[in-house]
């Protein structure tokens, strides 16, 4: 045979063998497509069939992840969340290409990709998650910060603490409540500045996340923010304080309760009968001793009656 025909050769069995690949990917996208209008289906009538659905596009393996993420620019909420539960039922072996999804042009499904990483939990997705944290979109940072909380490994610390500085409002709750995922003791002064963020949910997702790290640290960077510029940090400061606890706590309380700012007494005074609902040192008595401010005793008040009540009921 000579050279010109074994070439002709070749290249007819290399057609035969990409047209047959190129049949066999279109048979598996018909399938996953025709298996997915059940395994989505939000009516009663295939109730029944939605599970034996999804467990039979997952059975079928990785090869699937690629035509699942092209679903991912769906506006049904309901069809996304079913590529995400498929996308977990095939765990790990999705990840590689879940995380060559993350290069993909369009935001909106590169964010999503990193919603269903931070579930899988993937420690090799940590890296390209870092990749993408600081994307142009800020729907991409917030998930990828999330997914990075969410996989729990520390070499993320560095984007985390990035992310608390974020523009947006959402990415740094996310940053926030990262950080408390991952336990960065380091991050415990930028949370307490996020305490004042003129955002809430950064506000709430700071509070949240400072209780979980060192509390000796964290009762520290409070009291040296109390007389802080912003009131809203002092005031939120005082709730930490209450839930942490201790001596050291208290005793800070105590010197805010007797605070010029109404406001402050008020969130101090409830985090004392927090922080020590039993009144083990004997100071319920004084919060409410020649307090002026109407509101400031309503508040104690209600606190004192809501700790009496849990010590009878502890189930409330």
């Amino acid at each position: 045979m000579n050279r010109r025909i074994l070439s002709l050769t070749v290249s007819v069995v290399v057609l035969c063998v990409l047209a047959s690949g190129v049949l066999a990917q279109s048979a598996l996208k018909r399938k996953v497509d025709s298996l997915f209008v059940i395994a989505s289906a939000g009516s009663i009538t295939h109730r029944d069939l939605v599970e034996p659905a999804i467990d039979s596009i997952a059975a079928l393996g990785p090869q699937v992840v690629p035509i699942l993420v092209d679903k991912y620019d769906t506006r049904s909420a309901r069809e996304r969340h079913t590529i995400n539960n498929i996308l977990r039922k095939i765990g790990h072996e999705a990840t590689p290409h879940l995380v060559e999804a993350l290069r993909r042009p369009d935001g909106e499904t590169v964010s999503r990709v990193c919603w269903t990483l931070g579930y899988i939990r993937d420690s090799a997705s940590v890296e390209p998650l870092m990749q993408v944290a600081d994307h142009e979109n800020w729907q991409v940072r917030d998930n990828a910060l999330d997914a990075l909380g969410k996989i729990g490994h520390r070499d993320a610390d560095v984007v985390v603490l990035a992310g608390m500085a974020d523009t947006i409002g959402q990415v740094r709750k996310a940053a926030a409540v990262a950080a408390g995922r991952l336990g960065i003791d380091s991050a415990a002064a930028v949370l307490v500045h996020l305490l004042g963020d003129a955002f809430y949910g950064a506000r709430m997702s700071a509070k949240e996340s400072l209780v979980k790290l060192d509390s000796a640290l964290v009762r520290k960077v409070i009291a040296d923010s109390l007389e802080s510029a912003n009131s809203v940090v002092g005031n939120l400061g005082c709730r930490i304080l209450g839930r942490i606890g201790g001596d050291a706590a208290i005793e800070v309380l105590l010197q805010q309760t007797r605070s010029d700012d109404s406001w402050r007494r008020a969130f101090a005074g409830e985090a004392l009968i927090a922080a020590d609902p039993l009144d083990n040192c004997g100071y319920h008595r004084f919060l409410l001793l020649d307090e002026p401010d109407r509101l400031v005793r309503l508040k104690i008040t209600s606190a004192l009656q809501r700790a009496h009540e849990e010590q009878e009921d502890p189930r409330k």
